[in-house]
């Protein structure tokens, strides 16, 4: 038998084994997922989870889909958090330090209070590139924030409002298109695919079971 702990959801108590994440666990306890449960393995952000162990007045913010339950775990789903998305044509904006300040003027009032770093679900420097933001810094912006997963716990916990990962989305666009070195093998590789040129090494991936495709891809060769 598992080891069972006692976990809240949503303000009822439940007793799960021990060994699930917070996503499996709400499963266990008959919730239907339909939606904050995307790619289910760390990487889509769709299951932002904020919760607090009984007797620790801490706050802690994880993804639901690779954070295991503890005993006494008062959890909260944060599947939707309202960012700021503003529209842009990549190909007329500039690298510069004017249009950010023009897309994302919040970025300016900043109380410095460290809260999107602290609740950051990848443990990412959030107010350190959103500093590198405001100084038009975009390709240290972009790489700071190489690992953001647009979850949104970060902008629910600013007091200013800003929306840090579509600040970060447009630093790396900016570094994409206009600063990052060319990469020529990279273009070279994509002309080659819109030929067709691996259309039957594709297919033939594609038909193959996941056992064997695992195989292939733990001993791939990588370019050194």
């Amino acid at each position: 038998m598992a080891n069972m702990v006692n976990i809240f959801l949503f303000g009822k108590q439940y007793q799960v084994p021990d060994d699930l994440t917070i996503m499996r666990a709400m499963e266990y306890a008959g919730y239907q997922l339909v939606r904050g449960c995307g790619c289910r393995n760390g990487f889509c952000g769709a299951c932002a989870t904020i919760y607090r162990i009984k007797g620790d007045r801490e706050l802690h913010a994880c993804l639901a889909c690779s954070t295991k339950v503890e005993d006494n775990m008062y959890v909260a789903t944060l599947p939707f958090f309202p960012l700021v998305k503003q529209v842009y044509d990549i190909e007329k904006i500039k690298p510069t330090q004017q249009i950010m300040m023009q897309l994302y003027p919040e970025i300016y009032a900043c109380v410095g209070c460290n809260a999107c770093t602290k609740s950051c679900t990848q443990k990412l420097n959030v107010m350190q590139y959103i500093a590198y933001a405001q100084r038009g810094e975009f390709d240290k912006c972009a790489e700071e924030s190489f690992d953001c997963v647009m979850c949104g716990v970060c902008s629910s916990r600013c007091p200013a409002g800003i929306s840090h990962p579509q600040v970060a989305m447009l630093a790396r666009r900016l570094n994409g298109k206009y600063l990052a070195p060319k990469s020529q093998h990279l273009e070279d590789r994509v002309q080659e695919i819109k030929n067709g040129d691996f259309t039957d090494l594709i297919e033939a991936l594609m038909g193959k079971p996941v056992e064997e495709l695992k195989e292939l891809y733990n001993h791939r060769e990588i370019e050194k």
